[in-house]
Parts: structure tokens; C-alpha cells; sequence
């Protein structure tokens, strides 16, 4: 196994450990961006860990993003220049440090249109290079992320060839971070947090939360299992409020529309589409690594009981599909559509819009002394984390050392320079890293594996047997879902779902 093995066999071990009564310093209760995120802190002080999560790792809100990582320009139009600088920061240490191998440069058009005044298109040019100076602040080179520059018509529709040509005077050329895909960010996360001692441990539902311990049922046994701890931190996002009463948040729905390759020209540049009567909402053409191109975002108050899986709206897709098709040479329709879907910000009580409500993150503590940490947004992860762990490490009353994330590589990082000489096909490389030799050496040694698992995708069998060895997936919605994202587009999806379903079995049986 490699280093950072999450595996069926490994869940039982440790779930063992910790049901005999085993007591660690810290209990993280979510397995998304910020609880992986938590549990890598901690582990790398130094300190005991264990992460439970009801489902899976990136089950919730990570892996519903529009997979960028953003440098903070639309908070500076929101006069927060604290949480501006801080997210780019944050984008410069995942771009530079701890995921080159997982993140790339973007490049992001904004066109200019005759409905454009020079006046819009002054503050955007302003807007662009102020965040060009957050850049520069983080110390983010330009290697990493160009300046942003002016171009004329014909390097735009170079660009991006689906735009609308017709009035088209040119547009403003900006970059910005991307990953490759936010699920495996939060894997990758988990895995490197194991490497350190963690116990990651999936299909595990708490019940019920306090200070020092959770209770919780295994999603597989059925069995009751309490969980000890020096702190307990409750890092489940849009559903904290349902574990605790201290925390109180206004979820937004941000929708996606998924276009299969081939449905609009794109290029590997995203297309920034401003919304008519804002100052500084955008939404975006995104193209993916694999052909597919993602249409986001909206930004929508939600109220309710917080589901599971959240759907777009009608309305969202109406609004996608007229807003996008202003700017395109070929207008979309529903017919269009391979693939939705929809994500929950959990943003922190506040007055206005949910447009409108900060992306800061807040630390918290109930007066059972349970800790919650709330609100953020994918990109600030990792101070996030730091700031729960230090809070934790104070409210229990124990000695760690300092945060060391700022400049700890996750697994299979390494600088870009390196990435381009490892022996594996680019895709693979963009996807594992370092590390994917090894799983393109699973097709090398059964050319069973090296084969792909459905009609138009280029994902291997061995990428299966590799997430179910290594990445902690216990059936096939892990791996659909997850480990590869082919459920974005759901024929996709159905029909590698038989070849998936027996090389997970088989996987499975091979871990005894």
C-alpha cells in the first residue's frame, strides 16, 4: 500500500481502536474541504486524530464548487480587503506549495460588447488589476498567474471561439487558479492527514456531539460507537446548526449547468459574463481538462431542512442558459444540458442578500464547549483549519506545536517544474501527481486495467482499483460520484456503472 492508504480494511482497524475506547486529542465530525483540512492540521502537530463522516469524503458542498480557486477580486468590491488578501494568499500557497499537481492557471476573458460602457468596463479593468496587486502582495509569481492585459477581437474569439463576434471590440484577459477537480482536493486532503496517523473514517454518523465525545452509528454494521476526545470540533458545514445550537446560518444555493465536450467552442479560457443591474456578479463558462464545460453560478437563499443532494432550480437553469447565450454565436437550450448541479454555501446570519453576506469563516464555541467552525469558502481552507486547531488546542488545555500546512506538499505534489518530467500521461499527472506512475503501473501489469470503464471516457479500470485501495471508496456511487466525478453527466455514469460496480467487488474481495 502506499503512504496515505485509505482502504475498507484500514476503516476497520481503526474504527476498533477508537470503539475499545481509545481516546484521541481531536474528533473532526465532517469529511469535507475544511474537516479534511482540520484533520491534516492537527495530525501534522503532532496530536491523535479522527475524522467521522455520515457519507463520504467530499460529500456535501466540496465537491458542488465551480472548481476554482479564487483570489479574492470580488471581495475587494465588497470593501473586505482582509478576506481579499487573505484568499489570495491562500490561492498563492496551493498554486506554489502544497498542490501544484491538483491546480492550474485559468485564463478568464471578460468580453466587450456595445451593451458594455466604457465606464463598466474601466471599473472591471480597475477591479482586475487591483487583483493583480493581491497577487503581488501574496507573492504569487507571474510564472504561476500572468498579468492581466487588454487584447483585441480576433485574440478573444482565438480564445474563446464560441463568442458572438458581431460588436465584439474586444475584451480584458485575467487569470486565476482552477483545480482540476475540488473532490479530489478533499481525498488528497484526507489521504495526507492519514499518512500522518489520522483515522478517516467514512459511513459513520454522528449522533449526537458534545465537548469530548461523539456517538455515532456505523452506516455498515449498524453498530453504536462512542468516540473520546481531549475536543470535539464540529466542522459539518451547511448542516452545523443541526448538531448544535451555537451557530446559526443562511445557506445559498449556487447552481451549475454541465455541457458535454463539444457543445461550445471554448478552448481552455472561461468566459466571464457580467449579471445585468450588478457591479461585480459574474457567470461563468468554465472548460474542464476533459472537454466538458461548466455554466455557473447563481447565488440564492435557501430555508428548510438542508437536503442531502441539492437540485438546480428551473429558474437557475433559465437564468444560465439567457445569460450565457448573450454572448455566444450559437444560443444554448435545454437540449444542451448533459449534467446539473448545485451546492449549499454555509454562510454565517447576516442582514442583507445571501449575495451579499461575507464568505468569512468563524470559530465557535457552545456552551457545552463544543467547538464549530462555519462559513469560508473552499479556497481559504487551510487557514481555516489553522484557526480550528489553534482554538482547539486552546479551549482543552494542551501543548502542540505551531501550524506547519502553509508548507507541507500534499501527497504527490511536488513543483511544476518536477510535474512535467514524471513518467505518465499528462491527464494522470493532473490528477494524482507523483503518484501516478503507480496507477498507471496497475495497467501496466493487467492489461485488464488499462482499459477504459465506459464508451467516451478516458478513465481507466485502474483508476477504480486504485480509489477502492487507496482512496478510501466503499462502493460504486464513491467512485462515480467522487474518485472520478463521471455522474456529472448521469449517461455517463450509467454506462460504466456495470464495469465499475465488478471492479469494485473485486477490489474489495482483494483487501480481505
Amino acid at each position: 500500500m502506499t503512504p496515505g492508504s485509505l482502504n475498507a480494511r484500514r476503516r476497520e482497524r481503526e474504527l476498533a481502536e477508537l470503539a475499545s475506547g481509545e481516546r484521541v486529542d481531536i474528533v473532526v465530525v465532517g469529511g469535507g474541504v475544511t474537516g479534511t483540512g482540520i484533520a491534516l492540521d492537527a495530525a501534522s502537530r503532532g496530536l491523535s486524530v479522527a475524522l467521522v463522516e455520515a457519507h463520504d469524503l467530499a460529500f456535501g458542498t466540496s465537491r458542488w464548487s465551480s472548481k476554482l480557486v479564487h483570489g479574492g477580486l470580488r471581495y475587494l468590491a465588497h470593501g473586505e480587503l482582509g478576506l481579499a488578501h487573505e484568499s489570495a494568499v491562500e490561492r498563492g500557497i496551493m498554486m506554489t506549495r502544497t498542490a501544484p499537481h491538483l491546480t492550474r492557471a485559468m485564463p478568464q476573458l471578460f468580453p466587450l460588447y456595445p451593451s458594455t460602457s466604457r465606464t463598466q468596463e474601466k471599473v472591471v479593468a480597475a477591479g482586475l488589476r487591483a487583483g493583480d496587486l493581491l497577487r503581488r502582495a501574496a507573492r504569487t509569481p507571474s510564472s504561476v498567474l500572468p498579468r492581466p492585459r487588454s487584447i483585441p477581437p480576433v485574440e478573444a474569439l482565438a480564445l474563446a471561439p464560441g463568442l458572438y463576434a458581431h460588436g465584439l471590440r474586444g475584451a480584458l484577459l485575467a487569470y486565476d487558479g482552477a483545480l482540476v477537480d475540488d473532490a479530489r482536493l478533499v481525498v488528497t486532503l484526507a489521504r495526507t492527514a492519514a499518512s500522518f496517523g489520522a483515522r478517516i473514517l467514512t459511513r459513520l454518523s454522528a449522533t449526537s456531539l458534545s465537548a469530548d465525545r461523539v456517538q455515532a452509528r456505523d452506516g455498515l454494521s449498524g453498530s453504536t460507537v462512542d468516540i473520546h476526545a481531549r475536543q470535539v470540533v464540529n466542522a459539518t458545514g451547511v448542516w452545523a446548526g443541526t448538531l448544535t445550537g451555537a451557530v446559526r446560518l443562511r445557506p445559498s444555493l449556487g447552481s451549475h449547468l454541465v455541457l458535454a465536450p463539444g457543445t461550445v467552442p471554448m478552448g481552455t479560457t472561461s468566459v466571464n459574463i457580467g449579471v445585468p443591474g450588478e457591479t461585480n456578479r459574474f457567470v461563468f463558462l468554465l472548460p474542464q481538462p476533459d472537454g466538458r464545460v461548466y455554466l455557473g453560478l447563481t447565488d440564492e437563499p435557501v430555508s428548510g431542512p438542508i437536503p442531502p443532494v441539492p437540485v438546480v432550480p428551473e429558474s437557475d437553469v433559465d437564468f444560465l442558459l439567457t445569460l450565457a447565450s448573450s454572448v455566444l454565436s450559437r444560443p444554448l437550450t435545454r437540449a444542451d444540458i448533459a449534467g446539473s448541479y448545485a451546492g449549499l454555501r454555509p454562510l454565517v446570519e447576516g442582514g442583507g442578500r445571501s449575495a451579499d453576506l461575507s464568505r468569512k469563516h468563524a470559530v465557535l464555541v457552545g456552551s457545552d464547549g463544543l467547538l464549530t467552525v462555519v462559513g469560508g469558502k473552499l479556497t481559504t481552507y487551510r487557514r481555516m483549519a489553522e484557526d480550528a486547531v489553534d482554538a482547539a488546542v486552546r479551549l482543552a488545555g494542551f501543548a502542540a506545536p505551531p501550524c506547519r500546512t502553509a508548507r507541507l506538499p500534499l501527497l504527490g505534489a511536488a513543483p511544476r517544474s518536477e510535474l512535467s518530467l514524471v513518467d505518465a500521461s499528462p491527464r494522470l499527472v493532473a490528477r494524482y501527481g507523483t503518484e501516478a506512475p503507480r496507477v498507471a503501473a496497475l495497467g501496466e501489469l493487467d492489461a485488464e486495467f488499462a482499459t477504459p470503464v465506459g464508451p467516451g471516457t478516458e478513465i481507466t479500470a485502474a483508476e477504480v482499483v486504485w480509489a477502492v485501495r487507496n482512496e478510501g471508496a466503499l462502493d460504486v456511487a464513491d467512485v462515480l460520484e467522487r474518485r472520478t466525478r463521471l455522474a456529472l453527466i448521469p449517461s455517463d455514469a450509467e454506462a460504466a456503472r456495470a464495469r465499475v460496480a465488478e471492479l469494485v467487488d473485486k477490489s474489495l474481495a482483494g483487501l480481505g
